[in-house]
C-alpha cells in the first residue's frame, strides 16, 4: 500500500507540464491494434492504466517498445481474442478491445470491466450498437465473460439514448473495418475523441462529423501504421489551474490548450477567477477573493464531471453557498466525507428534477436513494487528517486539499490517484510541495 504525507499550508510556484491525455492514449493503443503495422504514439503519459493496456496487447500477440514517452505497438496477427479477467478487472478500457478484436479476428472474450468505483458505467450501450453491425453477443455470468461474435462487421445506423463517451469509441473502432458506412447518431463530441479520430484517419480511416453530435464512418479494407502525438489532458490542466489559484497563483502550467477547458474556464472567471498567459505558461489566480457558484456537470462542451472534485475544493474557499449537481455519475461523491474530515462544511441533498430519467446521463432507478448535488458552504479553514482515496478524481481532490490545507494529512489508495496522473508527487515537489510518498506492507 503507498502514502502520501504533506505538509500543507505552503504557496507554491514554479512551472509544470500537462502530460499527454489519458482519456486519449487508452484508446489509442486499442486504435493501434487495429493495423498489422507498427503505430508510434507520442507524448503517452507513464501512468499506471497505461502499463495495463500495453499488457493487454501482449496478450493478444502483440509487441510494445517504450522509450521515453513514445510508445511503438505492432500487433502482426490477434493471436488471442480473450482479455485475461484479472487484468481486464483493473481498467474499465479493457472493454474496448472488442472492436479490434471482432474486426481482426471475428470473435471476442471481454469480461465484466472494472476501474473506478464511481457508479455503474453500463457497456449495453455500445453493446447494443454492435448488434446492429452484425455482432452477436451473450454474458456468461458462470466465467464472467461477455462472448462476441461476428461472420462479419457491417456498417449500420445507430442512436445512443444517452451521451457515452466509450460507446462512441468502441463503434468508430468497430466501424472503421466494416463493409459499409456506420452513421452514429447523438454522438459524444469531447475534444478526446476528436483525438483519436484524427489518429485513425491519419491510419487511412474515412472518419467525419456530420454535426456536433453525428459521425459517419466509411469502412476501409486496411488500415495503415503511423506516428502520431496525443493531445494534452484537460482534466490534469483543471486539477493544476484549481492548485494555482489556491496555492498562491505562482504556478505556470506548460502545454495546456485553454479550448478544450472552456467549460472551466467559463466558471472560473465567474467565480473571481483571472489567469495570465505567457511564454512559462498559464497563470491561474485570485485577485478579489471568491465568488460561490452553482455549477451542473454536463458531459462536453459543459462543466465535465471530472472537475467537480477540485472545484468542490476552490468552493470551500469562496464566500457564500455554492452547488454542485452531478448528472452524469451517481457515485461520484466519494471525497465529500474526507474533506468533512478537513473541516470542510458540506451537505448533501437532491434537487427536484421534473424527469430523471430524461435529465441523469446514468440509467436512473427511483429505487436509488443516492443524493446527487452538494451544498458547499463557503469560508471553512481547511486543516490536517488521515484521508482514503476512493477513485482517481478524488485522489488528485484530497492531494490538494491536503497541500492547501494547515498541518500534516496521510493519504491512503494513492494507486488510484497513480491510475492517472504521472510522478504526481514528483512533479509537486518541483513546486515546492512538502510531499514523501511512501511504501506501507500490507500484512495478509
Amino acid at each position: 500500500m503507498k502514502k502520501y504525507i504533506i505538509d500543507g499550508g505552503k504557496k507554491l510556484k514554479g512551472e509544470i507540464t500537462v502530460s499527454g491525455a489519458k482519456n486519449v492514449v487508452l484508446k489509442a493503443i486499442i486504435a493501434a491494434c487495429l493495423t498489422s503495422e507498427t503505430v508510434e504514439i507520442k507524448n503517452v503519459p507513464l501512468i499506471n492504466d497505461f502499463f495495463i493496456m500495453l499488457e493487454l496487447v501482449k496478450e493478444i500477440g502483440g509487441t510494445v517498445q517504450l522509450s521515453g514517452h513514445t510508445v511503438k505497438i505492432r500487433v502482426e496477427k490477434i493471436e488471442n481474442s480473450r482479455i485475461p479477467l484479472d487484468m481486464g478487472a483493473k481498467i474499465r478500457t479493457s472493454s474496448m478491445f472488442v472492436a479490434p478484436l471482432l474486426a481482426r479476428s471475428s470473435e471476442a472474450l471481454i469480461p465484466n470491466p472494472g476501474g473506478c468505483r464511481i457508479g455503474a458505467r453500463p457497456i449495453d450501450r455500445h453493446i447494443k450498437g454492435l448488434e446492429k453491425m452484425g455482432v452477436v453477443s451473450h454474458y456468461n455470468s458462470r466465467d464472467g465473460y461477455f462472448h462476441f461474435t461476428t461472420e462479419g462487421l457491417k456498417g449500420a445506423t445507430y442512436k445512443f439514448t444517452k451521451n457515452t463517451h466509450t460507446g462512441t469509441e468502441v463503434l468508430i473502432m468497430a466501424s472503421v473495418l466494416a463493409k459499409g458506412t456506420t452513421v452514429i447518431e447523438n454522438a459524444a463530441e469531447e475534444p478526446e475523441i476528436d483525438d483519436l479520430i484524427n489518429l485513425l484517419n491519419q491510419m487511412g480511416a474515412n472518419i467525419k462529423r456530420v454535426n456536433k453530435r453525428t459521425i459517419e464512418i466509411k469502412g476501409v479494407k486496411r488500415l495503415k501504421g503511423t506516428t502520431y502525438s496525443i493531445m494534452p489532458d484537460r482534466n490534469e490542466a483543471v486539477t493544476f489551474a484549481v492548485l494555482s489559484a489556491l496555492a498562491g497563483g505562482g504556478i505556470f502550467i506548460k502545454n495546456i490548450e485553454m479550448d478544450n477547458i472552456k467549460g472551466f474556464l467559463d466558471v472560473f472567471k465567474k467565480a473571481g477567477g483571472e489567469w495570465e498567459k505567457n511564454e512559462k505558461g498559464v497563470r491561474f489566480y485570485i485577485k478579489d477573493g471568491i465568488l460561490p457558484t452553482d455549477i451542473v456537470t454536463a458531459p462536453h462542451p459543459g462543466f465535465m464531471t471530472d472537475w467537480q472534485g477540485p472545484w468542490a475544493i476552490f468552493m470551500t474557499q469562496a464566500e457564500g453557498t455554492s452547488t454542485i449537481h452531478e448528472t452524469v455519475y451517481e457515485s461520484r461523491f466519494g471525497y465529500v466525507k474526507e474533506l468533512i474530515k478537513m473541516g470542510a462544511d458540506l451537505k448533501f441533498y437532491q434537487p427536484k428534477v421534473e424527469d430523471p430519467k430524461k435529465f441523469y446521463n446514468f440509467n436512473y432507478s427511483e429505487k436509488s436513494k443516492s443524493r446527487q448535488a452538494l451544498k458547499i458552504f463557503g469560508g471553512s479553514k481547511l486543516h490536517n487528517a488521515v484521508l482514503d482515496i476512493s477513485d482517481l478524481r478524488a485522489g488528485a481532490t484530497l492531494a490538494i486539499a491536503a497541500i492547501v490545507a494547515s498541518g500534516q494529512s496521510v493519504i491512503y489508495g494513492v494507486e488510484y490517484l497513480e491510475r492517472g496522473y504521472e510522478s504526481f508527487d514528483r512533479r509537486l515537489k518541483s513546486l515546492g510541495a512538502r510531499i514523501a510518498a511512501l511504501e506501507e506492507e500490507v500484512e495478509l
